[in-house]
C-alpha cells in the first residue's frame, strides 16, 4: 500500500480548514507566549487574545494547556507509513523508517516547536504527565497498526510490551535530548533507541 500523498487527498471543505486554521493560531499563540514570558506565566486568556478567539474556542479545541503543547498532527502519518511498509521488512527497519519520516517532517516545519516541546517536558512536571498520556494514546494507535502486521490480537501481552517499549524509548530519546542542549541529532538519537530495543544493552562498558 502506498502513502497518500496531500495530492491524493480529498479536499478539506470550508468548515474543516477553519478548524485547522484555528488549532494552528493557538498553538503558535501558545508557543510564541512561553517562549517570551515562560510557561507557568502563560495563561489561557493570554493564548486567546493572541490567537484572536475566545477562551471558550482554546477549551473547545484543546481541554487543558498542556493538551496544548503535547497536541500534534504525527499520528496519523507515523500509522500511515507504518502500515505502508513492506511485508518482509524487519520490525526494526519499520519503525526507523516510520519515525524517520515523522521527525524530518516536524524538524522540517516546526524546528523550534519540537525543542521546545521536548524542553518543557523535560522542566513542567504537568506537560511530562501529559506527555505520558498522550504517548500511551500512541501506543494504543501503535499495537492496532502493529496487530494488522503481524496478526497478533492488538491486545496481547505481547504486542503490548513492544508498543509500549516503543513510546517509553522514545520518551526517554525527548528527555535526552532537551537536557543535552538539543546537541545531538534527535534522527540519531531515535536510531540509537531502536537499536537498544532490537539487540538490547552491549556487555562490558561503553
Amino acid at each position: 500500500m502506498a502513502s497518500v500523498t496531500p495530492a491524493e487527498q480529498p479536499p478539506l471543505g470550508l468548515r474543516e480548514r477553519k478548524k485547522i486554521k484555528t488549532r494552528k493560531a493557538i498553538r503558535a499563540a501558545t508557543y510564541e507566549l512561553i517562549e517570551q514570558q515562560g510557561y507557568d506565566a502563560t495563561t489561557i486568556e493570554q493564548i486567546a487574545d493572541r490567537a484572536e478567539v475566545s477562551p471558550s474556542t482554546v477549551f473547545r479545541y484543546f481541554p487543558t494547556k498542556e493538551d496544548i503543547v503535547v497536541t500534534d498532527e504525527w499520528d496519523p502519518v507515523i500509522l500511515a507509513e507504518l502500515r505502508a511498509r513492506p511485508d518482509d521488512e524487519s520490525w526494526a527497519d519499520v519503525l526507523r523508517h516510520v519515525m524517520r519520516t515523522a521527525l524530518d517532517l516536524s524538524l522540517a516545519e516546526e524546528p523550534e516547536v519540537t525543542r521546545l516541546r521536548s524542553r518543557l517536558g523535560v522542566e513542567v512536571p504537568a506537560v511530562r504527565a501529559r506527555m505520558m498520556e498522550s504517548m500511551a494514546t500512541t501506543g494504543r494507535l501503535l499495537r492496532e497498526a502493529l496487530a494488522e502486521r503481524s496478526g497478533r490480537a492488538p491486545d496481547s501481552l505481547e504486542l503490548r510490551v513492544f508498543a509500549m517499549s516503543v513510546m517509553g524509548g522514545l520518551m526517554e530519546v525527548s528527555h535526552y535530548w532537551a537536557e543535552t542542549g538539543h546537541r545531538d541529532d534527535v534522527r540519531d538519537l531515535v536510531d540509537r533507541a531502536l537499536d537498544v530495543l532490537e539487540h538490547g544493552l552491549a556487555t562490558g562498558k561503553p
